[in-house]
């Protein structure tokens, strides 16, 4: 196993360079920043002396270079927005926000969609299982910007039960998760279904009632833990995309993360602070898809990494 986590993370190696070199030429053929810090007005000797500051002046490799040789020292550079702090210091102090969001969101999801899923799986063709199945397509349809405004509407402005945005307060959180988590929950619920209806019809689960087994018993020691790869999949999979992709509920709810924060980057054009947003989502869902796979031995033992 630590054989094949070594070789996992050296794997990263080569797809994180793709991403900085991706990420860096994109970002510097789309615009110069200069311009939009000094404005149109600005005349050419500061628009010279700023592009000569920021190391804009060089050919695109050598800057490529230069910031390559920065990141391995742990300098992701500094942001133009915020004064020149260091990037990663702004990313690092949004980051919070997005975990919680996301463990929020991911929470929400599973508790929804466990549930619903095995209710969908045992009384297939009947009125749970259609309830179900009708969530779980409406869920997966409805945009999260409208959504989040939907429950804003009702939850926080007419019940007043929830704050309308920001997370100064302790349930400020409720109504972002529940928002980022719906369409996962969707997802999941019919992952859920299809897989324990795949698992109940396998000869170990007729010999297991044959013995005289409880339906519970099936379901929770028998039919749940071989059905719940796919379901661990789809999991880490989107757990990576909460986290990484929160930009339009963090919006919706003025939620101080890093997909707000990466919004207000790309608008101003702080190169830095895109750059390390962009480095970051890709560690959290190479790393994620890494725990998925570790946690396919835990629950299948017969998975064994080489």
């Amino acid at each position: 196993m630590i054989n094949y986590v070594i070789w996992r993370i050296l794997q990263m190696i080569p797809i994180l360079l793709g991403v900085t070199l991706i990420v860096f030429v994109l970002l510097r053929v789309s615009g110069d920043p200069v311009l939009l810090m000094l404005g149109e007005d600005a005349q050419p000797e500061q628009i010279e002396a700023l592009r000569l500051a920021l190391g804009l002046n060089k050919p695109l490799y050598q800057q490529y270079l230069m910031y390559m040789a920065d990141l391995l020292t742990g300098d992701f550079g500094n942001s133009l927005r915020y004064n020149g702090q260091p990037a990663l210091q702004v990313v690092l102090e949004r980051l919070p926000a997005t975990a919680s969001l996301a463990a929020t969101g991911l929470l929400f999801a599973v508790v929804i969609s466990l549930p619903a899923g095995i209710v969908a799986a045992l009384k297939q063709h009947r009125m749970a299982d259609h309830i179900a199945s009708s969530f779980s397509i409406l869920g997966q349809a409805m945009p999260n910007f409208w959504l989040g405004i939907m429950l804003i509407l009702i939850f926080a402005v007419t019940l007043g039960w929830f704050p309308v945005s920001g997370s100064d307060k302790p349930l400020s959180v409720v109504l972002p998760g529940l928002t980022l988590g719906s369409g996962l929950a969707a997802m999941l619920t019919r992952m859920l279904r299809s897989s324990l209806l795949e698992v109940m019809q396998q000869d170990y689960i007729r010999t297991a009632r044959a013995k005289g087994l409880s339906q519970s018993t099936i379901i929770v020691r028998h039919a749940l833990r071989n059905a719940a790869l796919s379901y661990l999949t789809v999991i880490g999979l989107e757990a990576s995309a909460l986290m990484a992709g929160a930009v339009v509920t963090e919006q919706v709810f003025a939620w101080p993360g890093i997909g707000l924060l990466a919004i207000q980057a790309i608008n101003s054009r702080d190169m830095a602070v895109v750059q390390t947003i962009v480095i970051l989502s890709s560690v959290i869902v190479m790393s994620m898809n890494l725990i998925v796979d570790i946690l396919y031995s835990v629950v299948d033992p017969r998975i064994q990494h080489g």
